[in-house]
């Protein structure tokens, strides 16, 4: 065995002897079991928060519904109000009730800044306490996770999941196995860059691994008080309509409703305080007055959408070719082109073949370069489409032999794309009238899958229910949910020119 096998081989056993080191110790921190206690509608001598709850009810993995029982403990403590209009529980609003909150820790005055945020004076509806942008709402939850977190590890509930030491240990011997690598690639002459990747790469394998294992886990007194909440959870099953009750039913329940929601009984009430992103096609606005749920529509398949005129020129090409080229194909083509797949007879019929595909297939490729489409999957679908037998016994296709000029289906085409590019040249026409401008407040920035395309931007104009997105280029600066801002836009392809944000 060469010598630089065998440092691979080095490596390859030092990754696996860390690997069981790592199992050894998941499987000494691992959390012991929780023993249910006996129902009981007890809290006991100082109990926890609902959000402390929330976080041993989670086995220690996560606060989910912390929030939200947060604000129904506030709610119980009167220093929120949840009032219900009517009969359906997602009209219901939250409002403020200016009682002293000196006492609160800090998650509670998180949870509490974030109502008072969107209440106003005035109150807000419970869907309106919901994020606007996806990285605010991860960033705001990650702090309220570290805020109950600390509380826990106080009161002698939580610890973290690894010691300093072991932590440390774990983190510093991860980098070990990459030497080994590093030496097997600089002695086979691979070069500093590729050195320096194969030795890198395992600790970042393994550094991934240690970081999803990072947590918390239970003390012996956070098992003891999760075996009690455990009895309270069954005490609340117990009641069968507990689950289904509004957030304004903690006037009636007090404290209860909180503890239910962090324990997940409460599914409804839990369900419709929700202090991640929200629902991106339904957004809660003030901007006009009144609170109104708004209704967005994202325009992803329509033409010419968020293109400026030099796109919209050569989309016009792209399809005047398809449409040329087709028909110039239809017209000209011999019966001769088609090629049969099997030996003809004297009763046989001839089906469109290979070379009959291929003009079908290139006339499309075509179109799709000139677009500025073209890429190596297009490449690979186009030498798909014209595998032997694709066509073959099409039943939309008559015998070719029998065909009389243009198909029916081919003359379908043409005058689609025909239509296609008269529809981007209005649109390029359009595009170069005078700018429209348009006020209101941001609802929501949603990005696209292909990081060229440009951003949604959904705004609220005050003017109705229903809004449709603009299309933000991808260079343009990006502008925060909530603010006020003025655009200026082109109607026909809802590009935005230009957003100034609007003091008020």
């Amino acid at each position: 065995m060469t010598f630089e096998a065998e440092m691979y081989w080095s490596g390859a056993g030092l990754i696996a002897l860390w690997l069981a080191l790592f199992g050894l110790a998941l499987a000494a921190t691992r959390n012991g079991a929780v023993v249910a206690g006996p129902a009981t509608q007890e809290f006991g001598e100082d109990p926890e928060s609902p959000a402390v709850v929330a976080l041993l009810a989670n086995r220690w993995r996560s606060v989910d519904r912390a929030a939200a029982a947060t604000l129904l403990d506030l709610a119980a403590r009167g220093v929120i109000e949840v009032r219900q209009p009517d009969d359906d529980p997602a009209r219901s609003t939250v409002h403020l009730t200016g009682k002293d909150a000196g006492d609160l820790t800090p998650y509670e005055r998180r949870v509490l800044h974030r109502v008072a945020e969107r209440a106003g004076a005035t109150g807000a509806p419970i869907g309106a306490i919901a994020f606007r942008a996806e990285e605010r709402a991860t960033s705001w939850n990650s702090e309220l996770r570290q805020e109950i977190i600390a509380e826990a590890r106080l009161r002698g509930l939580s610890r973290p999941r690894f010691g300093r030491i072991l932590a440390g240990a774990l983190l510093v011997t991860l980098f070990v196995p990459g030497a080994p690598f590093t030496v097997a690639a600089v002695s086979g002459g691979h070069g500093i860059r590729a050195a320096v990747f194969v030795g890198v790469l395992p600790a970042v394998v393994l550094m991934w691994l240690l970081k999803r294992a990072l947590g918390e886990r239970a003390t012996r007194r956070g098992l003891d008080r999760a075996g009690h909440w455990a009895g309270v959870a069954s005490w609340l099953h117990a009641h069968e309509e507990f689950a289904q009750l509004p957030p304004a039913a903690v006037t009636v329940w007090d404290r209860y409703l909180g503890y239910g929601a962090a324990l997940g009984v409460t599914s409804r009430a839990g369900r419709l305080l929700g202090f991640d992103a929200g629902d991106k096609r339904r957004v809660w606005s003030s901007y006009g007055g009144t609170w109104r749920p708004v209704r967005i529509r994202y325009p992803r398949v329509r033409p010419g959408f968020g293109a400026k005129t030099a796109d919209l020129v050569q989309l016009a090409c792209a399809a005047a070719v398809v449409a040329v080229g087709l028909y110039l194909f239809a017209t000209l083509r011999q019966p001769d082109w088609a090629v049969p797949h099997t030996p003809a007879t004297e009763h046989s019929v001839r089906r469109p073949g290979l070379i009959l595909s291929a003009g079908w297939v290139g006339v499309a490729l075509l179109g799709v370069l000139v677009a500025g489409r073209f890429n190596r999957w297009m490449f690979l679908v186009g030498f798909l489409a014209m595998m032997p037998g694709n066509f073959v016994g099409w039943s939309a296709v008559p015998p070719f032999d029998t065909m009389d000029g243009p198909l029916p289906i081919e003359m379908l085409f043409v005058a689609g794309f025909a239509a296609l590019t008269v529809y981007y040249v209005v649109l390029a026409v359009l595009e170069r009238r005078a700018a429209h401008t348009v006020t209101g407040e941001v609802l929501r920035m949603e990005p696209r899958r292909r990081k060229s395309a440009p951003r949604f931007l959904a705004l609220d104009t005050g003017q109705g229910d229903r809004t449709i997105a603009w299309a933000l280029p991808r260079g343009a600066p990006a502008v925060a949910p909530g603010s006020i801002v003025r655009l200026s836009v082109s109607p026909a392809t809802r590009v935005v020119r230009s957003a100034v944000p609007v003091v008020n």
